[in-house]
């Protein structure tokens, strides 16, 4: 029985989790449990740690680490408090595997301790590209370190493999969020307009938008969008940004956005269904969240991608992307709620898969091998 603790530190990772770790229970040699840290422990970002529990998950540890800050240092800082809190955790009790996902900061403290303390990782989402975030060099660092990598799609396992990682080690799964799709229980649009006070009917756009963490200030392309945003008829749902350096800053922009209209509405934490029965009945979604690059595809919602951070993303034929700039994110805007942009989505495929990588992800960890055979890495030229 191979037990894996799989780590957390949003609402958002949780969510591309949640199929994976439902498929790991029903596996006879996967014993899968959560480790929460981050954003998951802070009442601002909607203290989400209770979440394991209700889906019947098994919580290992809650481990407080997130600075409340709204700078670099404190992203910094964090780092150094998650470390510590995973080195005493994980030398308690050692998994056989750590299971990590995607390119947050904090993930490199849960990497860092496993690698000291000789503890195999897998890593979803290697081999991907966000230009304008430090995403980018923290995905790639926790590539090197992992052992496992289950990669969204087929050139980003080539971009794996030119890093020298063994072939046997890198493994196509596709991105596990779209299971949701095919998992989930979504709901009715009326339910769910109802529920979140959207409005019966009208435009339903929604915004996820994060700071540009590799710019010197993180906020500087977000006064763009929130000057188009005022321009654009029909209901608003605001998404939270993660917690990065300048999300408060944001945050506070998105509150005074929503407060001039009854129309508008800002959710810190929706439920993954919830979600994405949001995207499911939307007209639009703009920002620059990679839930825009990866999931909307399969939805055939148009989606307008603003400004640095998701540059050099694989991206299919509903995404338009443009710079951070008003009239250009209002050009894209209305040409994308144009109902012949929309009915050229008929055909789409998405690049990110199908909604199966939940099984995928436990086919190729319930065949690894050993542990030794697993840290003995060898890099390729």
């Amino acid at each position: 029985m191979l037990k894996i603790a799989a780590v957390s530190s949003s609402r958002a990772d949780y969510s591309h989790l949640y199929w994976p770790l439902k498929k790991m229970e029903e596996h006879p040699g996967l014993d899968p449990e959560v480790i929460l840290f981050g954003a998951h422990l802070s009442p601002r970002y909607g203290q989400t740690r209770d979440l394991v529990g209700r889906d019947g998950f098994r919580l290992r540890a809650s481990l407080e680490s997130l600075i409340s800050s709204d700078t670099d240092v404190g992203m910094a800082k964090t780092i150094g408090t998650a470390t510590l809190a995973f080195a005493d955790e994980l030398a308690r009790d050692r998994p056989d595997l750590l299971l990590i996902i995607a390119d947050r900061y904090e993930m490199l403290a849960p990497a860092s301790v496993a690698l000291s303390l000789r503890i195999p990782m897998a890593h979803i989402e290697g081999g991907e590209i966000s230009e304008g975030a430090i995403d980018d060099a923290v995905r790639n660092a926790l590539t090197k370190l992992a052992h496992v990598h289950l990669t969204p799609h087929e050139p980003a396992r080539q971009r794996v493999l030119a890093m020298g990682e063994e072939p046997w080690r890198v493994h196509t799964v596709g991105a596990p969020s779209l299971d949701h799709l095919r998992h989930s229980p979504l709901k009715d649009e009326a339910v769910l307009r109802r529920e979140l006070g959207l409005g019966g009917t009208g435009t339903l756009i929604v915004v996820a938008y994060h700071p540009v963490t590799l710019a010197e200030d993180t906020t500087r392309e977000c006064q763009a969008l929130f000057a188009a945003l005022d321009q654009l008829e029909g209901t608003i749902a605001f998404c939270f940004p993660n917690a990065d350096a300048g999300s408060q800053y944001i945050i506070g922009l998105a509150e005074q956005f929503c407060i001039r209209s009854e129309h508008r509405r800002i959710f810190v934490n929706l439920p993954a269904p919830d979600y994405f029965s949001l995207l499911r009945c939307a007209d639009l979604m703009l920002g620059n969240s990679s839930s825009g690059i990866m999931e909307t595809p399969s939805l055939k919602l148009p989606t307008v991608n603003v400004g640095w951070r998701q540059q050099g993303r694989l991206c299919a034929g509903n995404i338009i992307s443009v710079e951070a700039d008003t009239a250009e994110i209002l050009d894209a805007a209305r040409r994308a709620l144009e109902p012949d942009f929309a009915r050229s989505l008929d055909n789409l495929e998405n690049p990110y898969g199908g909604g199966d990588s939940g099984e995928r992800i436990c086919q190729v960890l319930a065949d690894l091998p050993d542990r030794e055979t697993l840290l003995a890495k060898r890099s390729l030229p």
